[in-house]
């Protein structure tokens, strides 16, 4: 996980403006956004995509 979480750090740090890194195996999701601090979800219904993705949610039911 951590090769993963340090990956996601390299796409935030290069420009992208919301990363999501989801452990379907502890049910949870981290959430990168640039100039921020990673936020951690402990198994959500779901995650907005706001205000990047405007209106999109995803619903994690079907993921879990």
């Amino acid at each position: 996980m951590i090769k993963l979480q340090e990956k996601m750090q390299e796409y935030i740090d290069n420009g992208t403006s919301l990363g999501w890194l989801i452990d379907r195996q502890n049910q949870k999701v981290y959430i990168y956004r640039p100039n921020r601090e990673f936020e951690i979800l402990d198994n959500p219904e779901a995650v907005s995509g706001n205000p990047e993705l405007p209106g999109f949610v995803l619903r994690m039911g079907k993921i879990w």
